[in-house]
């Protein structure tokens, strides 16, 4: 069933947006003066709501969520080959599979203008709504902007994550002032980048309402938690990590789908397990996730069949047994879907993601491949399960852990796993999270932030060096653009 928020979408601004001095529509920070629209002159109700259905819009876009951001966080790791035929390179996602790319690579720069390109869309509404000039009523002007500092600390996390120290660009610059135009190229720590995530999603924690209280598809107090565990995790902050995921978890909002294989259709979008979702809009008014479906399935027969599992992640799933998590993320050459449709017996690539497939005869879908009726799952109580029992086990709680741990196995009909021993439950957790969270942009950012991300791709074959290939390389155009004001990650 479709949204109030999918309908509100169709007044989204769908373009570039230029309310005081924003970027343009291309994919480096430079800032471009635009004419200036002031919040007395600009400001209604509407106009706020699109302020913020402005950033939703980007995480539609093709740069965003789909090609280079399935490159470097999927087909970089160990879960996903490139797909497609052998000779078609997708621009650089060979190189990705390869890890030989470098900094002239485009996907880097595309995800990196993207992530930029949203912060920008957040800051504009942030500045606008949050002014003195503004009359709103407090509770929902404070919702507004809950969203939008939730939705700006989702593109930094995106960012820090792959870059280290990043431009921190937390309001509407100006570029009659110096230190404006200095602050587009000039990398800040990457703490401090944290710090700013952090603040942002307590703020929307604090403003934001639940599930239950807000328009379907939009951000809400469960979302800020959740991603703020996240982040703790990442920073090792254990006792963050648990005291907020115990809170979402009391919350009462969320459960456990019963039926992993129907997490990713369309009966089951925004449904009791979902967090946050990236919401698309199919029908007679398109309004999808720009490429996400048709770039990953199965080649010759509905789309160009990148992003593909691999053998090793197929072995990761047999060695658990009859893991029903296989067959609901890898789509095998030859077999009959759910919905009846039969893959070709011989595609290039022996398996495709699952998670990414759209039915074209039980599902909405209106012939347009490019911009489905695809919901991606963003955030879901399956990982918020997972991040309590890692955090607990860190905590040396290992009987707790196991509780929670052993939640997610059951609902795929998995013998409880039962060891109590600390370093051997933290890689039941971590494999936990790799077969669950398959092709959900996890992998790589795990394998990197648990400190083996060089041990599991040089044994693959892949050419790993530690010290560099745990971040990805600052993009080249950005550099040029500086001036060399920008400088290089290690190593590239």
């Amino acid at each position: 069933m479709k949204t109030i928020f999918k309908t509100i979408k169709v007044i989204t601004l769908t373009g570039c947006i230029s309310f005081f001095a924003l970027t343009s529509c291309s994919d480096d920070l430079n800032i471009k003066p635009e004419g200036q629209i002031t919040p007395e002159g600009f400001f209604s109700t509407d106009r706020a709501v699109e302020l913020v259905n402005a950033i939703y819009n980007n995480l539609l876009q093709w740069q965003q969520f789909s090609f280079s951001w399935n490159g470097v966080s999927s087909i970089i790791s160990d879960d996903a080959d490139k797909g497609s035929d052998p000779g078609d390179t997708g621009a650089d996602k060979d190189k990705l599979d390869a890890l030989t790319f470098s900094s002239t690579d485009p996907s880097f720069n595309e995800v990196w203008g993207a992530n930029y390109r949203g912060i920008t869309r957040s800051n504009t509404a942030i500045g606008i709504i949050s002014s003195p000039d503004v009359t709103l009523d407090e509770a929902f002007k404070n919702r507004l902007l809950g969203e939008a500092h939730f939705l700006r600390a989702y593109f930094y996390f995106n960012l820090v994550r792959m870059f280290g120290d990043i431009p921190k660009l937390d309001r509407v610059l100006d570029p009659n002032v110096p230190e404006d135009l200095a602050a587009v190229s000039t990398r800040i720590p990457q703490a401090e980048i944290y710090d700013l995530i952090i603040a942002d999603l307590t703020f929307a924690s604090e403003n934001l309402n639940n599930k239950s209280q807000m328009e379907v598809g939009r951000a809400t107090s469960g979302a800020a938690l959740t991603l703020l565990a996240k982040v703790q995790m990442y920073l090792k902050n254990w006792d963050e990590v648990k005291r907020l995921t115990d809170e979402v978890i009391a919350s009462g909002q969320y459960d456990l789908q019963a039926d992993y294989a129907t997490l990713w259709r369309e009966s089951s979008e925004n449904g009791i397990e979902s967090i946050f979702e990236v919401q698309g809009l199919g029908g007679p008014l398109n309004l999808g996730v720009q490429g996400y479906v048709v770039s990953q399935s199965v080649r010759g027969q509905w789309g160009w069949g990148f992003n593909t599992p691999t053998e090793d992640l197929v072995n990761a799933y047999d060695a658990q047994g009859d893991d029903i998590r296989k067959n609901a993320t890898i789509i095998f050459a030859g077999e009959t879907m759910w919905d009846g449709e039969q893959v070709i017996q011989s595609p290039p690539n022996p398996r495709y993601n699952e998670k990414a497939y759209i039915s074209r005869v039980a599902e909405t879908f209106n012939g347009n491949d490019w911009e489905s009726n695809k919901n991606i799952r963003v955030l879901r109580f399956a990982e918020v399960l997972l991040m309590n029992a890692e955090a607990l086990n860190e905590l040396g709680q290992s009987s707790a852990a196991l509780i929670q741990l052993n939640k997610v196995r059951t609902r795929v009909s998995l013998p409880d796993v039962t060891t109590t021993g600390q370093t051997q439950l933290r890689l039941a957790v971590w494999n936990e999270r790799r077969l669950e969270l398959a092709f959900e942009h996890d992998r790589w950012f795990d394998l990197v932030r648990q400190g083996r991300a060089g041990q599991v791709m040089r044994a693959h074959g892949k050419a790993f060096v530690d010290g560099k290939h745990e971040l990805s390389p600052i993009p080249q155009a950005q550099i040029d653009v500086s001036g060399g004001s920008l400088t290089q990650n290690p190593g590239y």
